[in-house]
């Protein structure tokens, strides 16, 4: 059962970012120190990425493991109102799903990272995997 009334459950969702987020922030800091380029959430694009890296035709989202249904602890569904955050969850994953196609079908590389892999421990590995992937098969 949620703790908050309907209005204050409201107000908090409704400060819920959608760009510039902590792991978003993170990730494209360290991807700049180590020598990447990129734009910033390219509207030209479909789905508009998170990142946009021209020079590898690539595309990142930073995906928020709650709201983009993740399977690890973040992503866990919650207890309560689960007939709304099922379906709402479910159709933030098909919509990635779509984007994500429509960017390969425009011969983009796609690639998720997951706010999960960008905790303080594990930043360096899930950056230094990113600019790996990134800079093979070019």
């Amino acid at each position: 059962m949620d703790n908050l009334s309907p209005e204050r459950r409201s107000d908090l969702m409704k400060r819920v970012r959608r760009s510039d987020t902590k792991p978003e922030v993170t990730l494209r800091k360290a991807l700049h120190r180590l020598g990447f380029r990129y734009v910033i959430g390219d509207k030209r694009l479909p789905g508009t990425p998170d990142l946009v890296f021209p020079k590898y035709k690539a595309a990142v989202f930073v995906h928020g493991c709650f709201w983009h249904g993740h399977e690890c602890r973040q992503g866990r569904a919650p207890s309560s109102n689960v007939d709304y955050w099922a379906p709402k969850i479910a159709a933030n994953r098909a919509r990635d799903a779509r984007k994500e196609q429509a960017l390969r079908e425009q011969g983009w590389r796609v690639f998720n990272v997951w706010e999960c892999e960008l905790k303080p421990t594990l930043v360096s590995a899930s950056v230094l995997r990113l600019a790996n992937l990134l800079e093979t098969n070019r």
